[in-house]
């Protein structure tokens, strides 16, 4: 007894994990715009690169979402592109009109032609081969390299939806509107990005109890 001194390893408590803790990866508006810019629709590579940019930034579609998107999906009469999310529910999302173009461009003029239905593709031989979650993320940090843009926020495809939630936020819109873009089912999964919605948290901040701060 006694010679073997107490360990208090068990009595150190776990670092918790609290849900939707952290804070969401975003560029503002104008750094989003230059992230666009670097595609070149000139080139086959450049014109569906542009279109994939443009519907991760204005549409706030997820990676898989890309991947998924076919043809039929495009309903050019009434300018809307069908999106089936996470629950596999279909959504009719309004085709802003810089999108529109931007697929036009891409599909009539640039796109391979093959049967494959899948609205993306490779750009090199083979053609017809139908994108992956991998390339999709190398298309954006592509981008993002290429315009220069230095902010410890960057991060991979995901980064376009965040960062179109965040800036909506930011310039007013509702909690509502920014949970319908998302189609997210429960608002409180929108509500993480409440958290860098700096003019919103400085109407709310408590004042400090301990003085003027150092």
């Amino acid at each position: 007894m006694g010679k073997c001194a107490p360990e208090l390893v068990d009595a150190v408590p776990t670092v918790p994990h609290w849900r939707l803790s952290t804070l969401p990866r975003y560029v503002v508006a104008d750094d989003v715009e230059r992230i666009i810019e670097t595609a070149d629709p000139a080139t086959p590579t450049g014109a569906r690169n542009r279109a994939i940019l443009l519907l991760l930034a204005r549409l706030a579609l997820r990676p898989r979402e890309i991947l998924e998107l076919r043809l039929a999906d495009i309903d050019w009469d009434n300018a809307i592109v069908r999106i089936k999310g996470k629950s596999r529910v279909e959504v009719g999302l309004p085709l802003p009109q810089d999108v529109g173009d931007a697929l036009v461009a891409y599909i009539e003029h640039n796109r391979p032609g093959t049967v494959e239905s899948s609205v993306f593709l490779c750009a090199k031989p083979p053609h017809g081969r139908m994108l992956t979650s991998s390339a999709v993320t190398s298309v954006v940090r592509e981008a993002i390299r290429k315009s220069g843009i230095r902010n410890p926020n960057l991060g991979g495809a995901y980064l376009l939806r965040h960062s179109a939630a965040t800036n909506m936020l930011r310039g007013g819109a509702t909690m509502e509107t920014v949970a319908t873009l998302l189609r997210h089912r429960s608002i409180q999964t929108t509500s993480i990005y409440a958290k860098v919605d700096t003019n919103l948290l400085s109407a709310v901040v408590q004042p400090w109890m301990g003085g003027e701060a150092c």
